[in-house]
């Protein structure tokens, strides 16, 4: 039963929403008091090094900070902290309020921003340390995970075609009669057509029969799983269907205004999507955050977007996977479905994300990681210190949150508490990566607190800040009127579905909420 304090929330949110200024007024109230938890951007330092420089101030390969790089001395070993992180014996813990969805979208979603440099790019002779302070990343919600990080790829991934009925769309092919992205292998090797695109990670290892299921897509972590295909496939879909009714619309217009018109609508639905079906899951309040791109107009944190390296850290959620994920009906074991899109394929899109609704996801939290993921997490603790991050209680302070005095503030877990205070001097020397994922998960939320705080600070300045939101841009003459009427009559990833599955998404439960969760 949910608690009282719930409950009197719950009805005191209900009649602000009845009533359309207030709900505006209380929306605009919620998003800046997030947001102005953290420094206004520009941030004075990047990963460059630890003073202010030009360079630091402006290149943007490098990831930027929220708080000054620190030389900590006196820590655990990396691998004396690894068993925080490994799951007890025993079932894996399920988050009590999200299906897939949740982790399938976050994943989608980070990949296009969240791009921490690669070995294979790191100069002879350089530090490869290094590259952990540095990104490939565009700083944008543009989905690139869709459309490409360049123009040249993008390029590559459109028709191109002058064809009445052909214009502004992306390449695709049909399978079983469903529309998909084109295959990125052709004859046993990577179709030529493709080359400008980012690699797809860890294709050289597959073995043909599973190369041939991997999609051309724009991100090159798009392929890693197969929700995470369903989602840029459900995209794409959007994509081409609204190019459609925008040339049907303006028949004068040429392939390339086509394909930019619906290019910009499906980046601001994919921002809607971010804020009104992702953050209002994550959120604990039972009051419906809207994507309303006024509350950045004059806002003093409308700045330029450039991610941080504290950001790219938060959103290693590899606790969130299950063992197992429904497949056809079938629990299919996690690792059978790595750069697999068979699944997909063989079930149809439908198919897809009924399974993926119907699986809960695992709990985010300590000691809830499977066995081949945990190298993850000690990769992202030596991430955490070769970037000379702040402590956690640093970053509490920092957001304005209660600093944890007592190992037991961090864990209500009495076995977790204990392995903390054995492993640190004080709770706070606590590395920053540790802390986010030993804090106990908010109730009613599926994240911990600061991880929460987090993600929803640079949700809203990432995401309302993003040029198609701006005063002067946010109108019909950008997207035109089909894709103003997609803008204002789309609130969830389930509304996207409805348009492009045969017949519609009927009673299919769509949802990265659990149909049976309750609030606490």
């Amino acid at each position: 039963m949910p608690s009282l304090r719930y409950r009197i929330q719950s009805t005191l949110f209900s009649i602000i929403e009845a009533i359309p200024f207030l709900a505006k007024i209380a929306n605009r109230w919620a998003i800046n008091r997030v947001v102005k938890r953290a420094r206004n951007r520009p941030h004075p330092l990047s990963t460059v090094g630890n003073y202010v420089s030009w360079r630091g101030l402006t290149d943007r390969r490098w990831s930027g900070r929220h708080l000054p790089p620190q030389h900590r001395s006196g820590l655990p070993e990396v691998a004396d902290l690894l068993p925080l992180f490994q799951r007890r014996a025993g079932v894996q813990r399920l988050c009590p309020k999200s299906t897939c969805l949740f982790p399938a979208f976050a994943q989608y979603l980070t990949d296009g921003f969240l791009r921490t440099e690669t070995d294979g790019l790191i100069p002879e002779g350089e530090d490869p340390e290094l590259r952990l302070r540095r990104n490939t990343s565009n700083h944008e919600i543009d989905l690139c995970t869709l459309y490409g990080r360049t123009f040249g790829q993008t390029m590559a991934l459109r028709e191109n075609s002058d064809e009445e009925g052909r214009r502004g769309r992306l390449k695709s092919q049909m399978n079983d009669g469903e529309e998909y992205p084109p295959f990125l292998f052709k004859d046993g090797a990577i179709d030529p057509d493709f080359a400008a695109l980012d690699p797809a990670l860890g294709h050289e290892d597959l073995p043909p029969e599973q190369q041939a299921t991997l999609f051309a897509v724009g991100g090159d972590r798009v392929n890693s799983v197969p929700q995470v295909a369903m989602l840029n496939t459900l995209f794409l879909r959007e994509h081409n269907r609204l190019a459609g009714e925008i040339e049907a619309a303006n028949p004068a217009w040429d392939d390339t205004r086509i394909f930019e018109t619906a290019r910009n609508t499906m980046i601001v639905l994919f921002i809607k999507m971010v804020v009104e079906d992702y953050i209002n899951h994550i959120s604990p309040l039972p009051f419906r955050l809207k994507a309303d791109p006024s509350v950045a107009w004059e806002a003093s944190w409308n700045k330029p977007n450039w991610i941080t390296t504290e950001f790219s850290l938060l959103y290693r959620w590899h606790a969130l996977i299950p063992d197992t994920i429904r497949w056809g009906g079938e629990d299919v074991p996690i690792a059978r479905t790595l750069r697999n899109n068979a699944p997909l394929l063989k079930g149809g899109l439908l198919a897809a994300f009924a399974d993926i609704c119907a699986t809960p996801a695992a709990e985010l939290g300590p000691r809830n990681t499977s066995a081949p993921l945990v190298k993850v997490e000690e990769a992202s603790i030596l991430q955490d210190r070769a970037c000379e991050l702040a402590s956690f209680w640093d970053y509490n302070v920092y957001l304005k949150q209660e600093p944890p005095r007592t190992f037991e503030d961090i864990s209500s877990d009495p076995e977790v508490a204990a392995e903390l205070a054995r492993l640190y001097r004080s709770p706070e020397q606590v590395d920053f990566f540790v802390g986010l994922f030993c804090e106990d998960r908010v109730p009613n939320s599926p994240l911990p607190n600061l991880v929460l705080v987090f993600v929803a600070l640079d949700a809203f300045s990432q995401a309302l800040t993003n040029p198609l939101m701006s005063r002067h841009v946010f109108n019909e003459a950008t997207f035109s009127a089909p894709g103003w009427k997609a803008i204002n009559d789309t609130h969830s990833i389930r509304d996207i579905l409805d348009r492009n599955v045969s017949g519609g998404a009927g009673e299919t439960f769509v949802s990265m909420t659990r149909a049976d969760w309750q609030p606490e």
